[in-house]
């Protein structure tokens, strides 16, 4: 197939596909219900996130405070895909993922470049989840 007959034909796909905004908005709600969920199923894997400087001012242990994330997680997660109250959820995704790219970011600094790949994908997931925020504020989504 030559170049034009491939860009015709994805041309033809992008017009029969869901609004970007929809995609987006499952895609942000699918990732923090997975992450949710793995937390719940592993949460000792995900404390190892929580570096030794960081550990003492959590109120719970790293496990237990994975466990409590991972019940939030899926709820909003849900909310999300399910475009209700999204404006709540998906902003408290975006501070959520914002603060954890600046903790990220610290460790990335202060532990030599700890965590630097979480940290990239993690812009991406931030970015995405303000992006959604935007759009169900301008659609008043706060069913």
């Amino acid at each position: 197939m030559d170049f034009d007959g491939f860009a015709s034909r994805l041309s033809e796909f992008a017009a029969r596909a869901p609004a970007p905004t929809a995609v987006a908005r499952v895609g942000l709600g699918a990732m923090v219900f997975a992450a949710g969920v793995h937390k719940l199923l592993d949460p000792l894997a995900w404390s190892a996130y929580v570096t030794d400087w960081l550990a003492p001012f959590l109120v719970v242990s790293p496990v237990a405070f994975m466990l409590v994330n991972g019940v939030l997680e899926v709820g909003f997660g849900a909310a999300i895909v399910a475009d209700r109250y999204t404006s709540v959820a998906s902003a408290v995704a975006a501070v959520s993922l914002t603060v954890t790219c600046l903790y990220l970011a610290v460790v990335f600094v202060v532990e030599g470049g700890l965590f630097g790949d979480v940290l990239a994908r993690d812009v991406g997931l931030a970015g995405l989840a303000w992006a959604v925020l935007v759009d169900s504020l301008r659609g008043r989504n706060y069913r």
